[in-house]
C-alpha cells in the first residue's frame, strides 16, 4: 500500500490509501473524538472527493449500497 496523502484536524486524521498491486484505492478515517475508525474503498474517479469529504462520501456509499 502506498499513502498518496494525508490530513489530521480537529481530532481526526483522513489517508488516502493505493494498492500498486490491485489499483485499489482506500480512504481511512481514525476519529480520535469518538474513537471510531473505518475505511473504504473508492473509484480512483471518486478519490480526492472522498477524501476531501469521508463522512459525506461513505454516507453516500452506504445509502447505494442498502438501495441495492
Amino acid at each position: 500500500m502506498r499513502e498518496l496523502d494525508q490530513r489530521t484536524g480537529d481530532g481526526f486524521m483522513v489517508t488516502l490509501l493505493w494498492s500498486e498491486d490491485t489499483g485499489s484505492v482506500f480512504v481511512c478515517v481514525d476519529d480520535e473524538r469518538t474513537e471510531e475508525a473505518f475505511h473504504f474503498s473508492v473509484d480512483a474517479a471518486d478519490a480526492l472527493e472522498a477524501f476531501r469529504h469521508p463522512y459525506a462520501y461513505s454516507t453516500r456509499l452506504r445509502t447505494r449500497l442498502l438501495a441495492a
